[in-house]
């Protein structure tokens, strides 16, 4: 109870019973289970929503054994010693293999392998 509330009685001061509080929170618990099952089935409908929104915007980027592709450089250097006038993309570079599904090992146009595998985010079709 607040200090206002002792000069000034209010609504819920004034029709609490102890009988209508434990009966009221009786019917609560008997309601928990479908309150859980709406907020579940709300969250999966967000869900929906959002995955909707998204793959409305990603646009696939199919690239297959032999493609040629620039790399991003701010990932080919992790240190960050290049500096902001250096250029965003470096390449191309020839895709050797397909690792798994959007995983792929480079190599340069002369033959010599990229030691690590790069990702389709980080990578970018080069055309002639």
């Amino acid at each position: 109870m607040i200090p206002v509330e002792i000069g000034v009685q209010s609504p819920r001061i004034v029709d609490f019973t102890e009988e209508n509080n434990e009966e009221g929170l009786r019917c609560l618990l008997d309601l928990v289970e479908e309150l859980r099952d709406k907020a579940a089935i709300i969250v999966a409908a967000y869900q929906q929503r959002v995955s909707r929104y998204y793959n409305k915007k990603v646009n696939p980027r199919p690239l297959r054994q032999g493609d040629l592709v620039l790399r991003n450089s701010a990932f080919a250097d992790p240190t960050g010693t290049r500096g902001k006038l250096a250029p965003t993309w470096e390449g191309p570079y020839k895709i050797k293999r397909v690792l798994l599904p959007g995983t792929f090992k480079l190599e340069t146009l002369g033959g010599r392998k990229i030691s690590r595998a790069w990702n389709v985010e980080h990578l970018r079709k080069y055309y002639q």
